[in-house]
């Protein structure tokens, strides 16, 4: 009985050894790092609304296009030029899509602006005829081209502009005296380009310039002798704003 325990014994201990043996031959567990996590990219995909305020000069053209007799002290085919300058202030609405690097969208803004002037003719004595010009509504419809660095989106843009434009005209002195003034919308084009930064995922501020430039309308300006018209247009108005867009919620972009 004594050697069936030690041999059963003996076997036991032999067979733990062996196990023992071959737990010792596996290799090592490889320690894996968790991925890294990096902030999500700044998405510029979504609609957006905004404001945006700044200032404008408009160059304005007025021509007597010789329908009717002389008045203002203009004979046809003469006419004058004026720069005026303003603040500028309204509201921006838009899509943003964005493919990697690259966002593509459309955009359109009205404006408000406060680009004016005058202008005494003294062709004929002490000036007795002024005339007078306003441009105080704009409107554009445009498409945008950027490339994005993370949370900065640099753009280009370019479409449709329209300008609400007022001429008038007082003669004071016989015998063609009178006051008239009539408002057209000029039709246009406009070229742009701009920075924005991503603050947060939703609040985007910026900086813009742009150019435009417009066709001409003809205007009717009365007199004692019957109407006298006189091609006109915003030959061209430059602005520049800073702008603050508030953008609704797009799909996050993460990388890891």
């Amino acid at each position: 009985m004594l050697n069936k325990l030690i041999a059963a014994f003996a076997c036991t201990t032999a067979l733990v050894s062996t196990g023992a043996a071959s737990a010792a031959d596996l290799a090592a567990r490889p320690y894996t790092k968790a991925p890294a996590y990096i902030e999500p990219l700044f998405n510029w995909t979504g609609f957006y609304v905004g404001g945006h305020i700044g200032g404008a000069w408009t160059n304005e053209q007025f021509i007597n296009n010789g329908v009717g007799a002389p008045f203002g002290d203009l004979t046809p085919g003469q006419g004058y030029r004026q720069r005026g300058a303003g603040i500028m202030g309204g509201a921006q609405i838009g899509y943003n899509w964005q493919a990697n690097n690259y966002v593509f969208g459309m955009e359109g803004t009205i404006s408000g602006l406060d680009n004016k002037g005058s202008f005494t003719n003294t062709a004929f004595g002490a000036g007795d005829d002024v005339f007078s010009w306003r441009a105080n509504v704009l409107a554009t419809v445009v498409g945008r081209a950027g490339f994005a660095v993370q949370n900065n989106l640099f753009y280009v843009k370019g479409g449709y502009a329209g300008v609400n434009n007022r001429l008038s005209v007082s003669d004071t002195v016989a015998p063609a005296t009178g006051s008239g003034g009539q408002t057209h919308w000029a039709n246009g084009w406009t070229v742009g380009a701009g920075w924005e930064y991503g603050v947060t995922r939703n609040w985007i501020v910026g900086l813009e310039y742009n150019y435009a430039a417009f066709g001409s309308q003809t205007y009717q300006l009365g007199g004692t002798s019957g109407n006298y018209t006189f091609d006109a247009k915003p030959r061209d108005i430059q602005w520049a704003v800073v702008r603050a867009s508030y953008k609704f919620d797009a799909p996050v972009i993460a990388r890891y």
